[in-house]
């Protein structure tokens, strides 16, 4: 169940999915637009594909890609997940702020999640052995926002404007404290002081 309230006296509404059920639609997805910064302040969003690992998204990319040149030289990016729910019309969406780490091939926690079947989506095509590759590495924060979600279709139908929402995951219960390394990882995301590449 989602619950909403009023955020003006007016008619506007914050709606506030479910947060496991957003945790769920993460993990059943693995595809998300990354928005970064280059350190000269030139803006690029790019598509990325990812798994969810606890309160970790970990994406697969190339250490000359614009992305990951834009994350050694600023961490900090946006992410937008689009959840279909029709098949016409604009999808609902996940997006969030956050910081990102670069994450080597030969990362032992990362090839841990790989041997036990973590990273399907990231890692099923060789992208392990792919040369110049690298992983990016995203801590969900603890604050999420929403577009059409904790709704239902004839409420998104009647007030398409009304349909932003916020999600908290501060005191979601099972969402779970990440294995040790999968912590460090985003524990240095989220306080962008993880040890970034140099790509220059």
């Amino acid at each position: 169940m989602s619950t909403h309230s009023r955020t003006t006296a007016a008619t506007h509404l914050s709606h506030s999915p479910d947060p496991q059920r957003v945790l769920r639609m993460i993990a059943k997805r693995s595809f998300a637009t990354i928005a970064t910064t280059s350190a000269a302040g030139r803006p690029h969003v790019g598509g990325i594909l990812y798994d969810l690992v606890d309160r970790s998204l970990y994406g697969s990319t190339d250490l000359l890609s614009r992305k990951a040149r834009n994350i050694a030289a600023n961490p900090q990016v946006a992410l937008a997940i689009p959840v279909r729910r029709l098949p016409i019309g604009p999808p609902a969406m996940i997006h969030f702020q956050s910081t990102a780490q670069i994450v080597t091939l030969d990362d032992p926690y990362l090839r841990e999640l790989a041997a036990t079947g973590k990273l399907p989506s990231t890692t099923g095509h060789g992208e392990l052995d792919r040369p110049g590759g690298c992983f990016v590495h995203i801590g969900l924060p603890d604050r999420l926002l929403t577009y059409a979600l904790g709704m239902s279709l004839l409420q998104l139908i009647r007030h398409p404007l009304e349909a932003s929402g916020t999600v908290s995951l501060a005191a979601v219960s099972g969402a779970g404290r990440p294995a040790a390394a999968c912590a460090r990882h985003r524990k240095n995301a989220l306080s962008g002081s993880g040890p970034c590449l140099s790509l220059t």
